[in-house]
């Protein structure tokens, strides 16, 4: 009796009026210790939420052709964020799945499914007691679909927030600005969410990771007229219509594709590839860039007139050492995220390691964090000594891993003692592999007068590869400048 009291029932509501939806629940082992409640229609389910007893999970079946209860799906990400919803539909509902992940639903399931694919979705999905996220979290915390969240617990990100709100309304082009891996691709779905256009779609193209030639029919399509009838291939612009279009990395788009996107910002139309005739689109076009402006226009990487287009309304998305105040709340969020998705019990983080995350400059930002979270998931304290050294226990390696954080968020003590400490065989023969790749980089990038392309080639690598290496160093023009200068003067000592 004692266990039984202090144990909380879970409590599943279920909207529907189909007995057959209800059969495979009572079914389900553990169903005995579940409440299930029903609400005959979505409206009866939010005042159930309202004033009874909230639900841990809500399990949401669209009636055949019915996509007006999906609305309720609005109201409760207002009323309960952290409430997970399931949704099941038939067949011919199936294009509603991209509209209830919208809207906040965790998982859509299409009918007819298992007993066992049921189960597998709520267990999936279900907050144990115990384990929600305060109240704090989730409401700095806004769900923008089911990998993508934006936090504003900071003023610097609250202001951010006000700022896209405002651009949302003004449905005008905007250019985001930040690191790799700060969030912009985040700014850019909260401005799409926040916009009238919220209804329809939001594509990204990333400019950096094709060739010129794949990316101008990514965006533009294709016709092709060597067939009768021609083959026509719609871009991305025109899968967007009256959507929203981000392009990230627009300081590496061609400079021949940068005009024909002044001419859509211009008058919105374009010419399609294998065709004169001219096609008009109706788009929200967001770019970003982590490049330096500044280099990218004297370099001729990016148009001054698409630049000054685009830098009429800019956002800049500040990097996380300067949003300490969010580390703590996106390491709790990011670890019941990651627990969910891989059935792992959450883990908590000591105050000793929150200390430390806060005092790191998270160089990759959110990525690196998401990174640390998923080590520390996995191995727990195994993995991390806050004294600045890997535990090698767990037979997992730095470098070979990847993962440049877990060594790295300590204070400035740690640092120094790691200095002063000796280094294996294998760590020091890796330091001379990495600033021997870093300085053969940096003389290709030099005489190629720091066009990538050329130095990719140069150095019979591919261009993508070239990018994630001057991304890994921090390499810029200056840097790898000085750096040769400095090694010249060495040599020069040494001779």
């Amino acid at each position: 009796m004692a266990e039984e009291s202090t144990t909380e029932t879970l409590r599943l509501l279920v909207v529907s009026r189909e007995s057959a939806v209800l059969r495979p629940l009572y079914s389900i082992p553990e169903s005995n210790s579940w409440q299930i409640e029903t609400a005959a229609s979505a409206w009866d389910a939010t005042e159930r939420v309202q004033s009874g007893p909230t639900p841990h999970l809500l399990l949401l079946d669209l009636p055949r052709g019915d996509g007006d209860s999906l609305h309720i799906l609005r109201w409760l990400r207002r009323l309960r964020p952290d409430l997970p919803v399931i949704v099941t539909c038939s067949p011919e509902d199936a294009g509603k799945k991209k509209e209830a992940t919208r809207l906040g639903a965790q998982e859509v399931l299409i009918r007819p499914f298992g007993e066992a694919e049921l189960e597998t979705a709520i267990r999936r999905h279900l907050v144990l007691p115990g384990n929600e996220r305060s109240d704090v979290v989730s409401e700095d915390i806004e769900q923008l679909g089911p990998d993508t969240f934006f936090v504003s617990a900071s003023p610097i990100t609250q202001r951010l927030r006000a700022q896209a709100e405002l651009l949302a309304e003004a449905d005008v082009p905007v250019l985001i600005l930040g690191e790799s891996g700060s969030g912009k691709d985040t700014v850019a779905r909260l401005i799409h969410k926040l916009s009238v256009r919220s209804g329809f779609k939001f594509l990204k193209v990333n400019c950096a990771d094709m060739p010129g030639e794949l990316l101008e029919t990514e965006l533009f399509g294709n016709e092709r007229n060597s067939s009768h009838p021609a083959i026509l291939t719609q871009g991305k612009l025109e899968y967007a219509e009256k959507g929203t279009i981000f392009l990230d990395e627009i300081a590496e788009m061609p400079l021949g594709l940068q005009a024909r996107l002044m001419q859509i910002l211009q008058d919105g139309t374009f010419l399609r590839p294998g065709s004169g005739r001219t096609t008009r689109v109706d788009v929200h076009l967001l770019a970003a860039t982590s490049a330096n402006i500044d280099r990218a226009l004297a370099e001729k990487r990016l148009r001054d007139d698409l630049y000054y287009r685009l830098s009429a309304f800019t956002v800049h998305v500040p990097p996380v050492r300067q949003r300490k105040e969010e580390i703590t709340i996106l390491l709790q969020h990011l670890m019941h995220k990651l627990s969910r998705h891989y059935g792992l019990p959450p883990r908590e983080f000591s105050p000793a390691v929150l200390a430390a995350c806060r005092d790191y400059a998270w160089p990759d930002n959110v990525k690196e964090l998401e990174t640390f979270v998923k080590r520390y998931l996995l191995t727990g304290d195994k993995g991390i000594t806050l004294d600045g050294e890997m535990n090698q226990a767990d037979g997992m390696d730095v470098q070979a891993s990847g993962w440049k954080g877990v060594a790295t968020p300590v204070g400035a003590h740690g640092a120094q003692e790691e200095q002063s400490r000796p280094k294996s065989l294998k760590s020091l023969i890796d330091s001379v592999k990495c600033e021997a790749e870093k300085n053969a980089i940096g003389t290709a990038l030099q005489k190629t007068g720091w066009n990538r392309k050329a130095a990719a080639r140069l150095l019979q690598v591919s261009y993508r590869t070239l990018l994630y290496k001057i991304d890994q160093y921090q390499m810029s023009a200056e840097s790898a400048l000085a750096g040769l200068r400095h090694e010249a003067k060495r040599n020069g000592r040494a001779s």
